[in-house]
């Protein structure tokens, strides 16, 4: 029996529905109560900004608030003037759309509301990657209506990234969503009272740091960070902190791993990506080798497994890092790297949460301090290793000048307040500070604060907690300034 079409009255219906605006003149308060992600602000122009003939693609990983960001744009423009018949809101893997190119959809909402001109329209199109050819369908739309402004947003960052590159230049605006920083996590929980700013004299110049007034609570809810904090969802969600592991798992890695990735690479077999996904998730922070890697990966091929690494980096779930020496030269062969995950909650999804006692702790705090540095997509970290005779050295993180590839900062991350009593034990920092004429490093602790002096080296400690809430704040500041 040959199946029936819908009929362009039922399509017709449903936009309706998806359309609340167009009957009620506001947007459903489900949505306008909640709070807003800072990076809202940093979206927002870019859709409101009509004068730049482009698409704005808001892509990242799975849960992270974009379908929540979408409406808070459209409740913004209602509230800032569009009228409410002039914005549409499509979810194209409603069954009912997924099939239909987006000219014939946007035509159906001039009809639904009974519009004469498409001018000054808005139009978000949600979950685009279910669409075949969207990049085309989006491009050609874009050129074909100058005055309206088209919002497209997807999960399957991979795609998104990978297709709005190769097919969209001159025509897309990329914007990222990534996962909650600590900053974020802080203000949605509306904990900002008990972080107050600070100075630190770094260098001779006056740098603002944080302190907090209840350290105790912030590490509390530093681990629960750590633990599922990188979703809106689950930190205002009792329900779902009792089993972080089945939302997060089901929702967010499975769909990423066997379902994205496959279709977009073609992989054949999933539970080869799915393994070295785990032993990656459970060692984060660790050095890696590609010859360590195929070895805990059944032996898989190097070049399926330097593919595999790729495919996991596109999809926004691991980080690589590069390695430098003690003279901060880079290896001409990148044989060791770091892996880490872009958000620390996603190893909770893998494997049991996280005490604060736990021996894996200071390398999941060292992943959540890495995740604040990730969102500067114009910096990139490194770490230091190195072999001198009989003494090795490492230095967790560093920051190099772009100009001249120089040290500018080092970073030694613990989860300990040992070394604020004895920084003497600090030897690979000390080493790697004087060999390269730094005269500041900062070290991170559970709870201490205060800077010692060691061979004119200031060492500024302060609490993971603090440095992960500063990282954060201080890159949603910056990204404001070079928007």
């Amino acid at each position: 029996m040959a199946l029936l079409p819908l009929s362009e009255e039922q399509v017709l219906d449903r936009l309706k529905q998806e359309n609340p605006w167009w009957a009620t003149g506001e947007v459903d308060e489900d949505y306008t109560k909640m709070q807003r992600r800072l990076y809202f602000d940093l979206f927002y122009p870019l859709v409101e900004d009509i004068s730049i003939k482009r698409a704005v693609i808001l892509m990242g990983p799975r849960r992270v608030g974009k379908t929540v960001m979408v409406y808070h744009a459209i409740d913004n423009l209602i509230k800032n003037g569009v009228s409410p018949h002039q914005i549409a809101y499509i979810s194209v893997e409603n069954p009912f759309f997924n099939k239909m190119p987006l000219e014939q959809l946007f035509k159906l909402c001039l009809k639904a509301t009974a519009s004469e001109t498409p001018k000054g329209w808005y139009f978000f199109f949600d979950e685009i990657q279910y669409l075949k050819d969207w990049e085309v369908h989006l491009k050609s739309m874009v050129d074909s209506y100058p005055h309206i402004k088209f919002v497209a947003s997807g999960s399957a960052a991979a795609a998104l990234k990978l297709k709005s590159t190769e097919s969209g230049a001159g025509r897309f605006t990329d914007f990222m969503l990534p996962p909650l920083t600590f900053n974020e996590y802080i203000h949605l929980l509306k904990l900002q009272h008990i972080i107050i700013p600070t100075k630190i004299d770094w260098n001779g110049n006056a740098t603002t740091f944080y302190e907090s007034t209840n350290i105790a609570l912030l590490n509390e809810h530093f681990l629960k960070y750590i633990n599922y904090g990188g979703y809106p969802e689950i930190i205002f969600s009792e329900k779902l902190q009792v089993n972080p592991s089945r939302f997060i798992k089901s929702d967010i890695i499975d769909k990423v791993l066997l379902r994205d990735l496959p279709s977009l690479y073609g992989i054949q077999d999933v539970q080869e990506l799915n393994s070295l996904f785990t032993s990656i998730a459970y060692n984060s922070g660790q050095e890696f080798s590609l010859e360590a890697l195929s070895q805990a990966s059944g032996g898989l091929e190097k070049n399926l497994l330097k593919r595999y690494i790729q495919y996991l980096e596109a999809a926004f779930l691991i980080k690589i890092i590069h390695r430098i020496d003690h003279n901060a030269k880079k290896f001409s062969r990148a044989n060791y790297f770091k892996i880490y995950l872009t958000n620390p909650s996603l190893r909770s999804a893998l494997f049991t949460p996280l005490q604060a006692t736990d021996k894996l702790m200071g390398a999941m705090v060292e992943t959540a301090i890495y995740a604040q540095w990730l969102q500067r997509e114009w910096f990139e970290p490194w770490y230091a290793r190195w072999t001198q005779g009989r003494f090795q050295g490492e230095v967790d993180m560093v920051g190099l000048s772009p100009q001249n590839f120089k040290p500018l900062w080092a970073l030694e991350i613990k989860w300990s307040n040992r070394y604020f009593e004895t920084p003497g034990e600090l030897k690979s920092l000390l080493n790697f500070c004087d060999t390269n004429t730094l005269r500041s490093a900062l070290v991170t602790t559970i709870d201490k604060s205060g800077t010692k002096e060691m061979n004119k080296l200031k060492l500024h400690f302060l609490p993971s907690a603090l440095y992960a809430y500063t990282v954060g704040k201080n890159t949603i500041l910056q990204k404001q300034i070079r928007e």
